[in-house]
């Protein structure tokens, strides 16, 4: 036998020492090592473009958390907002903007001529261009409010135009005023001559936080804080809806529930609704909301609705994730020493299972956050959202917008500053995302459990 397992020639083939490698395990670790590259390569690749977009980002929407201001005494002339005299604000709202325009273009004019500008000017009308449409309306809202104040000298901080913050954010540019009919050089001179007098400076600009949308007239007063409290009311009729109904279902589905053809045919139907386009929710939102129950176009309720629908399916699949990761030990375990289904599943595996449904019930809120298709159809970009909800029941019911919403609508209208003030949205609403992100990150490291 031994004879018979020898090779021909009656010689033992070489040995070969594992300590050196071959051309065989040269070839698999050359193979290996490229993977390697490839794969670092593509997050390289990767980094790169989120870099590209990050910097677009900041670099378009920056400026809109800085607003030009005009810093000026303004003489509240009593023949011209108070005529009886009475100090009546009833009496005085009988003055209408356009009898303010004159005092601030006025006072301007006079800080012009104070500072020993040399200009081609003669009137102070011709500083309305340096004005913002919103300053009168601005003065006059101070005079109702502060009649003592009538005949004296007040010093206003107002809102420079549009084209004006412009030019000091470097989008305007005097080769393009040929072309426009707002300002002219002239103007400009006047604004550099201003602004080293510390007449006209940039500020922080907490009104784009926290401030109203406005025509598009006054671009400059344009603000994000309705729309964010639009859709602050709208993630509240998600979480009260969503996180309930989606985690019953799941909880039905996946403890509950027989395995038999019907469940089949939800189970594969909550698949395929997780990823249907968002704009078909928006569709279903008009025809049932709207059409058939007649609530209210562009009300937050609405749109809350409509992101509950989109949203239950990501509840309910992460929900079922999370509850399969709980081990069958723990239900047998319970079941074993005498507790009941229903104990086993709300004492046992729905605690252990909750972090897991908390992560995948915020990354569901963000995405609903980030919607914008589903609020197209509800009317949510058609309407401009000026003024704040009187109440609780006017906040989800009353016409209001969202971030997205609002963002879209900036990014299509005219004037440059409000392109400028879509890339400011998507600055905030991108940090609450990220927000929402890390708190279920948080949450998963800190209730997750390893078995």
């Amino acid at each position: 036998m031994t004879d018979a397992s020898m090779p021909s020639g009656g010689k033992a083939a070489p040995r070969k020492s594992l300590m050196i490698e071959d051309a065989r395990t040269k070839r698999r670790n050359a193979a290996e090592k490229r993977f390697q590259a490839y794969g670092l390569a593509a997050i390289a690749v990767g980094v790169f473009f989120l870099v590209v977009l990050l910097w677009s980002i900041l670099a378009s929407g920056l400026g809109a958390f800085q607003q030009t201001f005009i810093e000026t005494p303004i003489y509240l002339d009593e023949a011209k907002v108070d005529k009886k005299g009475n100090r009546n604000p009833e009496e005085m709202s009988k003055t209408t903007t356009f009898g303010y325009a004159p005092l601030i273009q006025t006072a301007l004019w006079e800080q012009v001529q104070a500072a020993g500008i040399e200009t081609p000017f003669t009137k102070s009308k011709e500083m309305k261009a340096l004005l913002s449409d919103s300053a009168a309306a601005q003065v006059r809202d101070y005079v109702l409010s502060h009649p003592e104040q009538v005949g004296e000298t007040v010093t206003f901080r107002i809102l420079a135009a549009s084209r004006v913050d412009g030019y000091l954010k470097g989008r305007v540019v005097r080769e393009d005023l040929a072309r426009d009919k707002s300002i002219d050089a002239e103007h400009l001179d006047v604004v550099d001559r201003l602004v080293d007098a510390g007449v006209i400076r940039k500020q922080f600009n907490l009104d784009f936080i926290v401030g109203a949308d406005a025509s598009e007239k006054r671009p400059e007063q344009a603000g994000l804080g309705v729309a964010m409290l639009g859709s602050f009311y709208m993630m509240l009729v998600v979480l009260v809806l969503a996180l309930p109904i989606g985690v019953a279902a799941s909880i039905y589905l996946e403890e509950f529930a027989p395995q038999n053809k019907v469940t089949d045919f939800i189970e594969v139907n909550i698949s395929n609704l997780a990823a249907v386009p968002s704009i078909v929710f928006g569709i279903l939102g008009l025809a049932a909301f709207i059409q058939f129950a007649h609530l209210p176009m562009s009300a937050p309720l609405v749109g809350g609705l409509v992101l509950t629908l989109m949203t239950l399916p990501t509840i309910i699949i992460s929900t079922r994730a999370s509850l399969k990761s709980v081990p069958p030990s723990i239900r047998d375990a319970a079941l074993g020493v005498g507790a009941s289904k229903m104990q086993s599943v709300f004492h046992h595996v729905l605690p252990l299972a909750m972090p897991g449904i908390l992560t995948g019930t915020i990354i569901g809120l963000a995405q609903a956050l980030g919607e914008t298709a589903p609020l197209l159809l509800i009317g949510m970009v058609g309407y401009v959202a000026t003024n704040y909800p009187d109440g609780l029941v006017s906040g989800f019911m009353a016409p209001n917008s969202a971030m997205p919403a609002q963002i879209f609508e900036w990014a299509k209208r005219a004037d440059p500053a409000y392109y400028e003030r879509a890339w400011g949205g998507i600055i905030v609403l991108l940090v609450f995302l990220l927000t929402m992100n890390i708190i279920a990150i948080i949450l998963r490291r800190r209730f997750e459990r390893r078995w």
